[in-house]
C-alpha cells in the first residue's frame, strides 16, 4: 500500500485492520462477502475507510457477544437510519441475548450441581470400599 493511503488516517489497508483487530484479512473479506462491510477498490486492492473500521469494531463486538451475522447485519443495515430505530432494534437483540444466556446459566448452574452430586456419591463409595 502507498505510502500516501498509510499517512492519511481516514484510510486503512485490509492488512492494518486485520493486525489492528488480531483477525485475518481472510475473516474480513468474509464480512465483506457477506455485505457486512463494503470498501471501496483502487485497482485490486481494497481501501477501507473510517465508516467501514467503525462497522468492523460493531461486529466483531456483536460476534464476541454471541449474536449472529444475522443480527449483526440486521443493525447494521440501520447504521444510517433513524437513531430510535437503531436503538429499538438494539435492544430487542439484546433483550433476546439476554434471555437466551440467562436460560444456559441455569442450565449450566444445573449440570453443575448435578455433577458435584455425582462425584460426591463416587467419593463416598470409594470411602465406603477403601
Amino acid at each position: 500500500m502507498s505510502t500516501t493511503l498509510q499517512d492519511n488516517r481516514d484510510l486503512f489497508a485490509i492488512a492494518d485492520l486485520a493486525k489492528e483487530f488480531g483477525i485475518s484479512t481472510r475473516a474480513i473479506r468474509f464480512y465483506e462477502a457477506k455485505g457486512l462491510l463494503a470498501p471501496e477498490r483502487v485497482g485490486a486492492t481494497r481501501v477501507f475507510r473510517r465508516r467501514d473500521r467503525a462497522r468492523l469494531i460493531l461486529i466483531l463486538r456483536g460476534k464476541r457477544l454471541g449474536f449472529s451475522l444475522r443480527d449483526i447485519s440486521d443493525y447494521l443495515s440501520l447504521y444510517d437510519a433513524n437513531r430510535s430505530q437503531q436503538v429499538n432494534l438494539l435492544i430487542g437483540k439484546v433483550d433476546e441475548r439476554l434471555a437466551s444466556l440467562e436460560a444456559q446459566l441455569v442450565d449450566l448452574q444445573t449440570t453443575i450441581a448435578e455433577l458435584k452430586e455425582i462425584k460426591k456419591l463416587a467419593d463416598e463409595r470409594l470411602d465406603k470400599a477403601g
